[in-house]
C-alpha cells in the first residue's frame, strides 16, 4: 500500500472518540469576532464601521493584493466594534465584531438543499468566484485557494490530488465530511479539475477509514464521476502533508522551496476545501462556516459541529464539557495543534478541530542532553536534521539555519515526538523558521527596490 518514502511515525490515531459522531449544526452565536487574518498572505482590510448593518455572506474584510482572502459575515446584525483583540495564541489582531440579529442572508446565495452538479463556467470564472468567496485551504494551511488554482505561465497541471488523509490524531471532521457530504466533495473535485484543465483526480484516504473509501467509490460509480479515483494509503503520519501526499499518490518528489507542487504537475486540495468550492461556485455561498471536531478522551461529549466562523472557542468547549483539573486546550490535534491560551478567541477558517488533553497527557519528560541517537533525523519526512536546526535556532545562528534549510520544515512534530531526551526540538525550529523566513522576505524586498 502506498505511502511517502522517508521519515514518518505511527502515533495512535485516537479517532474512536469522535469518528461516529455525525455532523451537527451548531446553534448560532449571539456575537462573532472576525479576524482579518484567517489566511496566509496580506491581512484583509475592514470595510465596515461600527453601527453598520450586515447580512450573512456580506464582505466585511476586503482582500489586499493577490495573496490574500476576503472575510465574510457569518451572521446578520450590527457591527459593534472594529478593533484589536487577542486570538487563540494571545496575539492581538484586527477583528470585526458583529452582534447577531436574526439570520438574514444575501439574496444571491442559493440555500436550497438540491445538489447542483453541472458547471459550465470557464476556468477564469471559477477561480474568480473562489476568490470572491474567500476560500482558503481548510486542511490547516489557510493558503488562498484562488492562488493555488492560478497556474503560472510555462507550467501545466497534470493531476489534482485531493487530501482525505486526516492523519492528525483525534480529528475526524474530514472523515465525517467524506461520509456525509460526498457528493459535494466530488462535485467540488470536478470543479477544481475544470479550473486547472486536467482529466484525472486522485483522492488519497488512509486505510483506517475503510467506510469513507467505500462510500466515495460507491458515489463515484453511482453518479458517473469520471476521472476521479479513490486511493487507499498506508497509515503513516504526516501523510497529509502536501509534499508527502503527492509522493504517496504520484511517486513524484516536489523539490525544495521555492518549488511548489505545480512543479511536478500536481494541484492539491483538502476534501473540506472541495465542499467550500462547490458551495461557492454552484451556490454562490462564501466561506462562512466549516465542520470542526471537538474531542478528547476525557470530555463528557465529543462532537463534529458545522459552526459559523467567529463563534467563541469557549462555547464549543463548554458544550463538550471540559473535565476538572489541569487540561491543555489545542487548536488542532496533539501533533501540529497550537495551545489555546485565550478561550474567548473566535473559531477561524483554519481550525479543523479543538482537542482537550489532560495535564498528565500534556506533560513533557525532563529535558536531557542530546545523545546523538539520530532518531529525529530518521523520522523527519523532509530529510532534515532537526537536532542541528534546533541548536542553531537556540544559538541564533540564522545564516547557518538558512543554509541547513530550516524553512523546509513542515512543523509536523515527528522529531519532538520521538526524541528520547525530551528536547523541545520543534519549538526551537519554529522560532528559527519564522526568523529565517522574515530575513529572507526582507532581503528579497530590499533587492526588488534596487
Amino acid at each position: 500500500m502506498r505511502t511517502f518514502p522517508i521519515g514518518g511515525i505511527h502515533p495512535h490515531d485516537n479517532k474512536e472518540w469522535s469518528k461516529d459522531k455525525a455532523i451537527e449544526v451548531l446553534e448560532l452565536p449571539d456575537e462573532v469576532k472576525l479576524p482579518m487574518v484567517q489566511h496566509i498572505g496580506a491581512p484583509a482590510t475592514p470595510i465596515v464601521q461600527k453601527g453598520d448593518k450586515v447580512l450573512v455572506g456580506q464582505v466585511v474584510g476586503q482582500s489586499v493584493g493577490f495573496v490574500s482572502a476576503n472575510i465574510h459575515s457569518p451572521v446578520s446584525g450590527t457591527v459593534t466594534n472594529v478593533d484589536m483583540f487577542p486570538n487563540g495564541q494571545g496575539q492581538r489582531r484586527m477583528m470585526v465584531v458583529i452582534k447577531r440579529e436574526g439570520d438574514e442572508w444575501l439574496e444571491t446565495i442559493d440555500r436550497t438543499p438540491d445538489h447542483k452538479r453541472e458547471c459550465k463556467l470557464e476556468p477564469k470564472e471559477i477561480i474568480a468566484k473562489i476568490k470572491d468567496a474567500g476560500i482558503v485551504g481548510l486542511g490547516g494551511a489557510q493558503f488562498p485557494t484562488h492562488v493555488k488554482l492560478s497556474i503560472p505561465d510555462g507550467q501545466k497541471a497534470e493531476v489534482v490530488v485531493i487530501n482525505g488523509v486526516e492523519c492528525e490524531p483525534y480529528l475526524t471532521s474530514d472523515y465525517r465530511t467524506m461520509l456525509e457530504r460526498a457528493e459535494m466533495v466530488l462535485t467540488g473535485t470536478e470543479i477544481v479539475m475544470r479550473a486547472v484543465g486536467v482529466e484525472r483526480a486522485v483522492i488519497g484516504v488512509e486505510n483506517n477509514k475503510p467506510d469513507a473509501i467505500k462510500h466515495l467509490r460507491e458515489v463515484i460509480a453511482r453518479d458517473g464521476y469520471r476521472g476521479i479515483e479513490v486511493m487507499p494509503l498506508k497509515m503513516r503520519y504526516p501523510q497529509g502533508g502536501e509534499k508527502q501526499l503527492i509522493a504517496a499518490v504520484t511517486g513524484r518528489q516536489v523539490p525544495p522551496p521555492p518549488a511548489l507542487p505545480i512543479s511536478v504537475g500536481a494541484v492539491v486540495c483538502n476534501v473540506s476545501t472541495c465542499v467550500a468550492i462547490y458551495e461557492a461556485v454552484q451556490k454562490n455561498k462564501p466561506l462562512i462556516e466549516r465542520v470542526v471536531t471537538v474531542t478528547g478522551k476525557h470530555l463528557k461529549t465529543t462532537h463534529n459541529y458545522l459552526a459559523r466562523f467567529g463563534t467563541s472557542v469557549s462555547r464549543l468547549f463548554e458544550l463538550a464539557g471540559i473535565p476538572e483539573g489541569d487540561v491543555k486546550l489545542l487548536n488542532g490535534g496533539p501533533m501540529m495543534g497550537r495551545s489555546v491560551v485565550d478561550i474567548t478567541a473566535p473559531l477561524i477558517k483554519g481550525c479543523s478541530g479543538l482537542t482537550v488533553i489532560t495535564g498528565e497527557e500534556a506533560a513533557r519528560g525532563k529535558e536531557l542532553s542530546c545523545i546523538k541517537c539520530g532518531k529525529c533525523v530518521e523520522v523527519c519526512p523532509m530529510g532534515l536534521e532537526p537536532y542541528i536546526l534546533s541548536k542553531l535556532a537556540k544559538l541564533q545562528k540564522w545564516d547557518m539555519a538558512e543554509e541547513h534549510n530550516t524553512v523546509d520544515c513542515i512543523e509536523c512534530g515527528c522529531c519532538s515526538y520521538t526524541c528520547p531526551s525530551y528536547l523541545p526540538l520543534l519549538d526551537y525550529i519554529r522560532i528559527g523558521k519564522q526568523t529565517v523566513s522574515t530575513i529572507v522576505r526582507a532581503r528579497a524586498a530590499a533587492n526588488n527596490k534596487r
